[in-house]
């Protein structure tokens, strides 16, 4: 699925957290059915930390939720509670980025694969989700 990285903007509804994020056109997005996601209707792709950029004063406009392990850190608008990107458990050294939050006009492909939250350990085992944090083209250049 991997393509040539381009730059994505996005950010929330009341466009006082704005980010970007490198990544290719065409993605793999995760519908998560924990109880965060599913209640909050999330489906997310996730990047290596490195990738992904906050811009001007967004911090300023952030708030963080945790629960459970409290290895995720679920970050929403302060002004419009949005939850554009966050911090997942299954990739801690990475970005969850909501695909739906993007600008429009650079995604030319999504696939849309089911993550298993409410078995979590399971699903982290068997789903591969963790690679999507790892920069695969230095991966690829250890090789």
């Amino acid at each position: 699925m991997e393509s040539k990285l381009v730059v994505h903007s996005g950010g929330c509804h009341c466009r006082k957290v704005r980010w970007q994020v490198q990544a290719p056109t065409s993605i793999v997005a995760w519908k998560c059915n924990c109880s965060d996601c599913s209640m909050r209707g999330n489906t997310h792709f996730v990047v290596p930390r490195g990738r992904f950029e906050l811009l001007g004063d967004s911090k300023e406009f952030l708030t963080t939720y945790t629960f459970g392990t409290h290895i995720a850190k679920h970050t929403f608008c302060k002004v419009c509670g949005i939850t554009s990107f966050y911090t997942p458990r299954s990739n801690p050294d990475g970005i969850a980025v909501t695909y739906r939050c993007l600008d429009p006009g650079t995604l030319s492909h999504v696939e849309i694969r089911y993550a298993d939250g409410k078995n979590w350990e399971k699903f982290v085992d068997q789903s591969g989700i963790a690679s999507f944090s790892k920069d695969q083209s230095k991966i690829d250049s250890t090789q």
